[in-house]
């Protein structure tokens, strides 16, 4: 199993619409609105990193999402 996050910026009044369409993905355990640098922070896992870099290509061409950072979990 592999886990990581995605931190998004969107477009002014965009992050409820993000969070819905993040919620209602395969690979999403839970995306949450924030306060601060970015807007939303979603949870992923996925069976193997090729599926995690899939899985950051689709979030990263939802519409109105500006910018994103991917933090992956190191497993030890």
């Amino acid at each position: 199993m592999h886990k990581g996050f995605i931190l998004l910026n969107c477009d002014l009044g965009a992050e409820e619409y993000i969070v819905d369409e993040l919620k209602q993905m395969q690979n999403i355990s839970n995306a949450y609105l924030t306060f601060g640098a970015y807007d939303v922070i979603a949870e992923i896992q996925t069976e193997d990193q090729k599926g995690f870099e899939k899985t950051i290509a689709v979030i990263r061409k939802l519409s109105r999402v500006v910018s994103t950072m991917t933090l992956n979990v190191i497993s030890r």
